[in-house]
């Protein structure tokens, strides 16, 4: 069952891209398709979301993202670096979304490397600005156990997206 807050902010984000004309497009490793799933909670989402990756292994970034195998490699599969390109990569030239978010971390309990410990998500972020796609990312560390990572997740990259959409960041 989804998160009524979960369902408000997709929904706050939908009317969002509705007044922009925009489609969205997700990217998801460690929340493992629940951003869509909120996204698409919400009555009349098709008209605002174009489509959902679900890429959590390293092979599916690279084949469906085009995450560059040379970025996995020095960064990692959690890094703002790979969540950019995954953002990049979901708007593609196939799609004709003009926003993507990407999710990719460390939901525990296991996983946790040095400097990188269970709870951190790096979020990318891809607006389609005229010909080109700009990107950046963010990493927050959350607390609890694994759904309580994955739910924060969700809710901070709607919120990151929403806040992306009304202030042009």
């Amino acid at each position: 069952m989804m998160d009524r807050d979960l369902r408000a902010l997709a929904g706050e984000l939908g009317a969002a891209l509705r007044a922009a004309g925009s489609l969205c497009v997700t990217a998801e490793s460690c929340t493992g398709g629940l951003l869509a799933g909120a996204i698409t909670s919400c009555p009349g989402s098709s008209q605002w979301f174009e489509r959902g990756f679900i890429t959590y292994s390293n092979v599916a970034k690279i084949e469906q993202l085009r995450v560059s195998a040379d970025t996995l490699e020095h960064y990692g599969a959690v890094s703002e670096e790979t969540a950019m390109e995954m953002a990049g990569g979901a708007l593609g030239a196939v799609s004709s979304a003009r926003l993507a978010l990407a999710t990719t971390g460390i939901a525990g309990p296991g996983g946790a490397t040095a400097g990188k410990p269970v709870g951190m998500v790096c979020f990318g972020i891809a607006r389609r600005v005229g010909a080109g796609i700009t990107t950046r990312a963010v990493t927050r560390i959350f607390e609890g156990d694994r759904e309580a990572v994955r739910l924060a997740a969700v809710r901070f990259a709607l919120q990151a997206a929403l806040d992306d959409l009304r202030h042009g960041s």
